[in-house]
């Protein structure tokens, strides 16, 4: 087991990383105020590990409130939020009762959501089971719920006490989930981590394979560049930002096609590569980067072309994406492999040029 610490003062939380620590009750321990909990998680997590869970916390005394959600990215809103509420209350909760998410990324972001909102703040506690959510949701506080309108539009930053990320989880993912979360790890390298770009390029076969030890590796680094930007600045007005390469256009992407047609992941692929393409006709970044990018996306197996929604739909969509500010759409580019910018002086026929280069 590796432990990563989120340094925010007197919120600062541990990631303690490694196979098996879903077993581990005394990592979970210090962090129960109660001896009773509620359990997030949905209909295809909860029969796998569910059981293990709540045995973990039972043999420390803690009893376990179960709430089983539908799985998907089409129930992440505002009726499904409130089962979460509705076993809350049913359940007499106090304040002092912690959440545990138990689950994928929509799991985490909802159970968080739900935490920062019920009483005006419970604890929660992240247990991610899917690779993107290891490596990404789980970790720095982003919650929310989708509108139809655009992706979560709905949320709160609320920090967990602890994330338990047990890698063992991912040896009972899809390959279309196990993939989808690669996009988010590959992020880390393009946006401020070159040596670990170079790292993915040599490993990602072993990563596809799920060899243990790589997705160890993968998974602490992603975490670490992750702890160290959301420690940097919380609230997403600076560094953040940029942690969100290719998330307007894939955001765009997801929402047009509605939600759960294409995975988060691959959504980001594709509008990682948009990205790419504006900031390689900006002079930001040179062809053979382009092609290198383009080139680790394709053997994750994952789209390097987003749907031919229209340049138009998609400005129409990005509109509403949270980095705009003052009318403006603010865009993570690259100015070269492991250095991401945030930039709004593209203009719209640069975007649409782009987009339509990269829409198939």
């Amino acid at each position: 087991m590796q432990t990563l610490i989120v340094s925010l003062e007197e919120r600062s939380y541990p990631i303690h990383i490694g196979a098996g620590v879903l077993s581990k009750s005394e990592l979970l321990a210090p962090h129960l105020k109660q001896k009773k909990v509620v359990v997030v998680t949905n209909t295809t997590v909860g029969p796998l590990y569910h059981e293990k869970l709540t045995n973990t916390l039972s043999a420390i005394g803690v009893s376990v409130i179960p709430v089983i959600l539908p799985d998907g990215e089409e129930y992440k809103h505002w009726e499904t939020l409130n089962l979460i509420f509705d076993t809350l209350l049913k359940n007499h909760c106090e304040r002092n009762t912690t959440l545990i998410a138990l689950g994928g990324g929509v799991v985490g972001d909802m159970g968080g959501f739900a935490a920062s909102c019920y009483q005006r703040g419970m604890p929660f506690i992240q247990v991610p089971t899917t690779l993107l959510s290891l490596v990404d949701s789980s970790v720095g506080g982003k919650t929310a719920i989708n509108h139809p309108l655009g992706k979560n539009m709905i949320g709160a930053f609320y920090q967990p006490k602890l994330v338990l990320a047990d890698i063992s989880t991912l040896d009972t993912l899809p390959d279309r989930e196990l993939k989808a979360g690669l996009a988010e790890v590959i992020k880390y390298g393009l946006i401020r981590d070159i040596d670990f770009f170079v790292w993915l390029e040599a490993n990602i076969e072993k990563l596809l394979q799920r060899d243990r030890a790589a997705l160890a590796y993968a998974v602490h680094r992603s975490c670490a560049n992750k702890a160290e930007v959301v420690a940097a600045d919380e609230k997403e007005t600076g560094e953040r930002a940029l942690l969100n390469l290719g998330h307007t256009f894939g955001h765009a992407i997801e929402t047009g096609m509605g939600y759960g047609e294409w995975l988060h992941g691959e959504a980001v692929s594709a509008g990682t590569l948009i990205a790419a393409e504006l900031s390689h006709r900006l002079g930001f970044l040179d062809g053979n980067a382009v092609k290198r990018i383009e080139r680790i996306f394709i053997r994750s197996g994952l789209p390097v072309f987003g749907p031919k929604l229209g340049a138009e739909r998609y400005l129409d969509l990005m509109s509403h994406d949270k980095k705009v500010q003052d009318g403006k759409l603010r865009l993570v580019l690259l100015q070269s492999i492991g250095k991401a910018i945030v930039f709004d002086q593209a203009s719209e026929a640069e975007i649409s040029d782009a987009i339509e280069a990269r829409c198939t």
